[in-house]
């Protein structure tokens, strides 16, 4: 609207439309409101995939150590077995004399 527009306006008119200007600025700052506070939930969201993710990480960590633990005791045992194993042979011709 221009100014020549603007002037011929009676003072109701002028005010009614400084109320509808007040209306949708609140409608506005409503809106604004809502879009931070979803912006601030999906900054959230991305910080805690974040940690998701290193925890991940460090989780895969302790399931590698403990799956070379396993293998460690694993190959013990067959050590172990093997000893025994050969004690066994060894100790066998004696035992039929």
């Amino acid at each position: 609207m221009t100014d020549k527009e603007l002037k011929k306006l009676s003072r109701y008119e002028l005010l009614e439309m400084l109320l509808e200007q007040s209306k949708e600025v609140q409608r506005l700052k409503e809106e604004l409101k809502k879009a931070n506070a979803l912006l601030e939930e999906r900054q959230i969201l991305i910080h805690n995939a974040g940690s998701i993710a290193e925890a991940s990480l460090k989780l895969n960590g302790v399931f590698e150590a403990a799956q070379k633990a396993a293998d460690q005791y694993l190959e013990n045992i067959k050590q172990i077995n093997n000893l025994c194993a050969c004690s066994e042979k060894e100790s066998e011709p004696e035992a039929m004399e």
